[in-house]
């Protein structure tokens, strides 16, 4: 920069210092997530409203808890009807490939959907058992190709590409759903951590910062997982899919659909 350049930058620095001279410059602050409100704020939720951190998640863990289950093989008929494609009512909505697929396509086979468990069955070795085993909320509908290689790697960014994914990635150790589902994935896995505390016979889920966590009781990562919530807010399908399971099935409700900004309020 020339000489006379740089005088003329330090005249101007300078003389803007000086008219900054007493004056109070306003504090910035991060902007918090909105809260939302809904038709069960005064009825489901109200234990919970206005509540944050442990005492919240006690809150919900209470009310969440009151629920109807079903067995395993009520599943199928119940994900044809939570997980029904709006555009076709024959179909159903794939998870993670966002595939339309025919309801009678249920199987094991290549080509088929099946029952995937969001929470993976064997972080805290649950099984198909009656409870987290069969929980809608976090059961979902998937191609049973993407379901294998999903297998039970906990939640992370990066990796390759799944075939038939839907843009869908993975690698050794952890899995990245693609986009339109990153934020249901995750408020599936904070229901199934504030739902199952420990205290039904069952394991105490819980959401941690680390992969590869086996058949212990957690999935990662947490930190991962809140921003893919933060990201992909709730969608109508996502609502409307909380709606029927408790309207129809288990009588209770996925509270970080709800209320979106209680994952930031509890974590």
């Amino acid at each position: 920069m020339p000489a006379t350049h740089i005088r003329r930058w330090k005249t101007l620095a300078l003389t803007t210092s000086a008219v900054l001279v007493g004056l109070t410059l306003p504090t910035m602050t991060a902007t918090p997530a909105s809260a939302t409100t809904t038709a069960y704020d005064s009825t489901y939720y109200k234990n919970a409203v206005g509540k944050t951190g442990s005492t919240l998640k006690s809150s919900l863990h209470t009310i969440i808890s009151s629920q109807t289950k079903i067995s395993y093989s009520a599943v199928w008929n119940a994900l044809m009807v939570t997980d029904q494609d709006p555009n076709n009512s024959n179909n159903v909505i794939l998870l993670y490939s966002g595939t339309s697929r025919a309801k009678s396509l249920n199987g094991g086979d290549v080509g088929d959907w099946n029952r995937e468990h969001v929470w993976a069955k064997s972080h805290g070795d649950f099984g198909e058992v009656t409870g987290p085993g069969t929980d809608l909320h976090h059961l979902r509908p998937a191609d049973v190709q993407v379901n294998s290689i999903r297998g039970n790697k906990d939640f992370d960014n990066g990796g390759s590409t799944v075939s038939g994914g839907g843009g869908s990635l993975t690698d050794s150790d952890s899995f990245e759903p693609r986009d339109a589902d990153k934020g249901d994935v995750a408020r599936m896995i904070l229901y199934m951590a504030v739902r199952y505390e420990g205290d039904d016979g069952f394991a105490d889920l819980e959401p941690n910062e680390k992969v590869n966590n086996g058949s212990n009781p957690y999935i990662g990562k947490l930190s991962v997982l809140k921003e893919w919530s933060d990201e992909d807010p709730p969608s109508a399908f996502e609502e409307k899919r909380n709606q029927v399971i408790y309207d129809t099935y288990q009588h209770n409700r996925n509270p970080f659909i709800d209320h979106p900004e209680w994952v930031d309020a509890i974590w």
